[in-house]
């Protein structure tokens, strides 16, 4: 049995209805690290007053980098359930924990949007509290969709919130860059130094990394014949688009391979690059930004989108798929009644 819900495009976010509330006591509050309780904040009531209030929690925009305040309570969430090849009905989570905030946290993500929802390591990712509420292992996948208007999907079987790989080698084409080992290392996490970002929009890179890379880049685009054009920021390099072919999996361009010892995770054109018209302008530019020198390597939501990634928590492992275009579909196409649909 999978359990799966439908994520948004631009702001990798989970849509969910809240329902009514009911109010936490004092000990939850505490296990949730809570500072204050609703009368005590608003009020300055004694803290006893916070065994019939709810407690106030500071719910975060990590897209816009907007936090508010707000009440976390105990409510119920539904999603629906999969056997991984048809659509089944939908399965009730009671005691649900979740934070309420203002709408106004919600401005400037996709429309539709109701709610955020957390997939780290801690206790009451949403992520987390699904595993638990299944007696099941802490795995989940996720696909997001390269579609501006279809949204992408997870699932779950049925943190610190931040997901590390240990990244030994790029390359370009096959062709390794030549990069310094200690800053590709970065720091010293036991994970390994590159970390995985839904809400960085697109892979940075330290900047001795991000020279060596696009200049790998670019000498190997020469030998498809493809020049180098006026870049658009924050882009730097850029092609015409009337000079890449188009293939089913993106623009025609050298592949990019993150490796992790000995397994690499193939990036295609469709996830490499970025396509800009506007005016006067049709560009494809490579989709990796120079971090400077206080950033080694932050994969970003286009890198990942519909590539299907499996993260297992609990043994540490991360799986992946590299693009799903390769076989004819994509992360907004999950329907799970047609053989060529993910399973």
């Amino acid at each position: 049995m999978l359990i799966w819900a439908h994520i948004f495009h631009l702001d990798r976010l989970f849509h969910f209805i809240y329902l009514p509330f009911y109010f936490l006591l004092i000990p939850l509050c505490s296990l949730l690290s809570a500072h204050a309780c609703q009368e005590v904040f608003f009020t300055r009531l004694p803290p006893i007053i916070c065994s019939t209030n709810p407690c106030i929690l500071s719910p975060l925009n990590s897209v816009a980098h907007k936090s508010s305040t707000g009440k976390a309570i105990v409510d119920s969430l539904a999603l629906p359930v999969t056997d991984g090849r048809n659509p089944g009905q939908l399965r009730g989570f009671s005691e649900f924990l979740l934070s309420c905030s203002k709408k106004s946290l919600l401005k400037g993500l996709t429309k539709g949007v109701a709610g955020l929802a957390g997939l780290g390591r801690s206790r009451f990712s949403l992520n987390t509290q699904v595993s638990t509420s299944l007696s099941s292992t802490r795995t989940f996948a996720l696909c997001l969709s390269g579609s501006p208007s279809a949204p992408g999907v997870a699932f779950f079987d049925p943190v610190q919130s931040d997901y590390f790989i240990n990244l030994t080698s790029i390359k370009v084409n096959g062709v390794s860059v030549q990069l310094n080992r200690k800053i590709l290392a970065g720091v010293e996490h036991e994970f390994g130094g590159t970390k995985l970002s839904t809400v960085t929009p697109y892979t940075t890179l330290h900047s001795n990394i991000y020279k060596a890379f696009t200049e790998t880049f670019v000498n190997e685009s020469g030998k498809l014949n493809l020049t180098v054009t006026n870049p658009v920021e924050p882009f730097k390099v850029c092609y015409n688009a009337d000079e890449v072919l188009d293939t089913r999996v993106g623009p025609a361009v050298p592949t990019v391979d993150l490796v992790m010892n000995d397994v690499f995770w193939r990036i295609f054109g469709s996830n490499s690059m970025v396509r800009i018209a506007r005016d006067d302008v049709d560009v494809w530019c490579l989709g990796f930004l120079d971090g400077g020198t206080g950033t080694w390597i932050v994969i970003g939501g286009h890198q990942m989108e519909d590539n299907l990634l499996q993260f297992d928590l609990e043994q540490q492992s991360l799986g992946f798929s590299s693009s799903v275009l390769a076989y004819s579909t994509s992360c907004s196409n999950f329907n799970f009644t047609t053989a060529s649909n993910l399973s």
